[in-house]
């Protein structure tokens, strides 16, 4: 089972601070501890991530072949309406999980990639800036994606509860536009390298910190034991990180 984890400073909420999900009846509070009863692959809310990912990458693909901007606009169009509307099927029908979330980070960034290469091929004079953007999304922003597995949450929408400043910068509203929005629509829109580049460089240097204070908070490991091994002493007391604590209960 899952330990229960106290984070320490300002980030700690009671179940009461939770605001409740949009349109269930009666409310229902975010499923923010992962619970392994619910891990399930087919869901309402991977059938749309599927979707939304197959649909993109299609788009894509047809828009480089064809030299088509209007349809590669299109493919990008998907990707964003989809992955907001994943994570809203998600929560309204109650079917969060943490495979999910970990098959829409992959799908995020087969989108992306399928877009930006769809560019960078009708576009050339980007090509400098888009590897450095994809650099940043494909690589650091990915091993930042998926550290929440390492608490007992159930997606990096609720990474809050482990440290609010990094749920601040990578995961709130403004911090998703600031990663995804922004670049696309400036490249859209200029045309113009220097400015992308800096755009680009700016976005990883914005992850080069979220990573090293990910690494700082120190990623703990879990206390399940492995099938057939006997645990060790000392994997029975509570696993410390520089931010709080795994207790096995």
């Amino acid at each position: 089972m899952y330990g229960s984890f106290s984070p320490s400073g300002s980030t700690k909420r009671t179940p009461s601070a939770f605001p409740a999900v949009e349109g269930s009846d009666p409310p229902r509070r975010p499923r923010i501890h992962a619970d392994p009863s619910r891990e399930r692959l087919a869901t309402s809310a991977t059938v749309v991530t599927a979707v939304r990912t197959v649909g993109s990458v299609i788009l894509a693909g047809l828009a480089a072949y064809q030299g088509n901007q209007a349809l590669l606009v299109l493919a990008l169009a998907v990707y964003w309406i989809g992955d907001s509307l994943d994570g809203f099927v998600a929560r309204v029908r109650d079917c969060e999980t943490r495979t999910g979330a970990v098959l829409d980070i992959l799908c995020d960034r087969l989108c992306c990639a399928s877009f930006y290469v769809g560019l960078a091929w009708m576009e050339p004079h980007l090509v400098p800036a888009i590897f450095v953007y994809l650099t940043e999304f494909m690589v650091v922003d990915f091993f930042i994606s998926i550290g929440f597995l390492a608490w007992p949450i159930t997606s990096p929408n609720y990474f809050y509860v482990v440290d609010r400043k990094l749920f601040v910068w990578n995961w709130s509203k403004p911090g998703k536009t600031l990663n995804s929005a922004l670049f696309a629509v400036l490249l859209l829109v200029t045309s113009s390298m220097p400015l992308a580049m800096a755009v680009a460089v700016g976005l990883l240097v914005i992850k080069l910190v979220s990573f090293s204070r990910m690494l700082r908070i120190g990623l703990p490991i879990p206390s399940v034991a492995l099938p057939g091994v006997a645990p060790a002493e000392a994997t029975q007391a509570p696993i410390q990180s520089r931010q709080g604590s795994w207790q096995p209960v």
